[in-house]
């Protein structure tokens, strides 16, 4: 085949730069949405955190960190936050536990494991839905299903507990309705499960191990990853959680369920304190990071990589 003799066309200046450059065109809706939605809302809130704005207020003054100290010297705000950590050092470890639990059966070759799996990964989808909160408040709730259930099994005997109206177990009502929803983490676990080699099963069964030794010494060290990446978003989607203890109790009875999300809400939308809410969104936001960090900082200790030599 003949050489073309025709001269190459060069690409001007211009071209070479939109070469270069042109996929950050790409990347401007994204980069449009951040700025708006997420980085000037995130700078605002800082600021608004050292100032007493109120949204039917003409001035705004700075005070400094006064909004700080008075958030960890009021009882109502300090008990939100121990509140806050019980629900999470709660629900995070139960829900794993249940995730994992369910996803080691669902590993099995068993009949209708599929629908299984979809029937258990539902409450995931539906369980952050205000229906969803309001159904689980008639569950519980004085005459709701469960007494129902108990007064019929009990012939009457039984009334059962008011459980929405009891401090004592509100939350765990609450809790509840967290740990229900582990469907994501259980697609995860399901995932990591189907990537464990078979023949260090084949080994460790004819070394004489059983079931419960290959569990806890090749089952789990091989999934910590997943483990790990589990704990950091269930840490985190804990420390967030509105709807339940919004809509189920409102935060009752007598601030047993008041996590402090919905100390933020009512400070804003109903007090119209913004620059409290906003300290308690970054007091919020520093207890994650602080968190997070140390899941990090522990994961070298305990988190197995097969690509680590």
């Amino acid at each position: 085949m003949k050489e073309s003799k025709a001269p190459a066309v060069g690409r001007t200046p211009f071209q070479k730069w939109l070469d270069k450059y042109q996929g950050l065109f790409y990347l401007i809706p994204w980069i449009i949405g951040f700025v708006v939605f997420k980085a000037v809302p995130f700078g605002q809130s800082l600021y608004y955190s050292f100032t007493d704005m109120n949204f039917f207020a003409k001035d705004v003054h700075f005070v400094g960190l006064a909004n700080y100290i008075t958030a960890f010297t009021t009882t109502k705000i300090t008990k939100a936050l121990i509140i806050t950590f019980k629900y999470a050092f709660i629900t995070v470890p139960l829900k794993l536990i249940f995730a994992l639990f369910i996803a080691y059966i669902l590993n099995f070759k068993i009949a209708c494991v599929n629908l299984f799996r979809t029937v258990y990964y539902i409450p995931s989808i539906l369980g952050g839905s205000v229906a969803i909160a309001v159904l689980w408040k008639a569950v519980f709730s004085k005459d709701g299903l469960l007494n129902t259930v108990l007064r019929f099994v009990s012939f009457g005997l039984f009334k059962g507990p008011e459980w929405l109206s009891d401090p004592s177990y509100a939350l765990w009502i609450i809790c509840f309705l967290r740990i229900w929803q582990f469907g994501s983490a259980m697609v995860l676990f399901l995932a990591a499960l189907k990537g464990v080699p078979a023949d260090l099963y084949e080994a460790a069964t004819i070394d004489g191990a059983g079931k419960w030794r290959q569990f806890f010494s090749i089952t789990v060290p091989m999934i910590t990853p997943i483990i790990f990446y589990n704990l950091v978003t269930q840490i985190c989607q804990a420390f967030q959680e509105f709807n339940g203890p919004y809509i189920i109790t409102n935060g009752g009875p007598r601030g047993s369920t008041t996590l402090i999300s919905l100390l933020v809400y009512n400070y804003a939308f109903k007090s119209y304190d913004m620059g409290m809410a906003s300290a308690l969104a970054w007091i919020m936001f520093i207890i994650v990071c602080i968190l997070t960090i140390i899941a990090f900082t522990s994961q070298k200790k305990w988190v197995y990589y097969s690509d680590e030599r």
